[in-house]
């Protein structure tokens, strides 16, 4: 039985796949978006063509990593429409690997995740057992595996996939699902700083459609193109010494 999300909460939904969810929940008929983002003009902007849809659009320019913060904000959404889809999504790449980068990239990936995850869950624990509770969250397939061209993005996507991966099955009994989200290359500003190669590149409104649709079926990973996520996979599983020297001869970004 697939599953109707009419009251959702996106975070980073000003770009990327964030937008692009807004968007194709909006056109789907989702009664309530609360939209998070940092960049007002782009939060807005996709706020208003939500609208369009007939959606009712709530944005908020918040910080993921202020925990009081998120939390407010959280249980503010849930008393004006009882959240059913809760998505995780806001993260950073870290470009140069400068310390301020490095905490950057974690506080963003790893504790803005907790930081919307933790009073979802919350909130969701006291919601009726037979409602509709689903927590999503953006990791990568570059999660699947430590890249030395990303140490920092990499690791702080691993860490999301498996923390979420852990959730699912310790909140089934509880009637929460948790589905974790490992896209490959997928337009947003992100990929737009990229100077490597980006094979099985997407747009954001495909990646959007592919996390939807599975979503309403409570698939627990969701990792797309299947020809990066078994490459992934294959590197994961491979001796050091392999995997040390095909990273040696894959491009690096500049």
């Amino acid at each position: 039985m697939q599953k109707k999300f009419t009251n959702i909460l996106i975070t980073g939904a000003s770009s990327g796949i964030g937008e692009a969810l807004a968007l194709y929940y909006a056109q789907g008929g989702a009664e309530n978006l609360f939209l998070s983002g940092r960049n007002a003009e782009r939060l807005n902007d996709v706020a208003e063509r939500c609208r369009q849809f007939g959606a009712k659009v709530y944005p908020q320019i918040i910080d993921v990593c202020d925990q009081n913060a998120m939390r407010q904000w959280i249980e503010k959404c849930n008393d004006a429409a009882p959240l059913n889809l809760v998505l995780a999504n806001a993260g950073v790449s870290t470009g140069e690997e400068t310390a301020e980068n490095i905490y950057n990239t974690f506080n963003t990936n790893v504790f803005g995740v907790l930081n919307t995850v933790t009073p979802a869950v919350e909130i969701y624990e006291k919601q009726s057992q037979n409602s509709v509770k689903t927590i999503a969250i953006t990791a990568s397939i570059a999660g699947y595996h430590g890249l030395p061209s990303c140490p920092s993005y990499s690791a702080t996507k691993a860490c999301v996939k498996a923390y979420g991966e852990a959730l699912r099955g310790s909140l089934k009994g509880k009637g929460i699902d948790v589905s974790v989200i490992c896209p490959g290359f997928v337009k947003s500003r992100i990929t737009d700083k990229n100077t490597c190669p980006m094979p099985f590149f997407m747009s954001a409104e495909k990646a959007a459609q592919i996390i939807a649709l599975r979503l309403e079926k409570n698939v627990g990973l969701i990792a797309f193109p299947w020809p990066m996520r078994l490459a992934t996979w294959f590197l994961s599983i491979l001796p050091n010494r392999l995997t040390d020297w095909i990273y040696a001869i894959l491009p690096h970004k500049v």
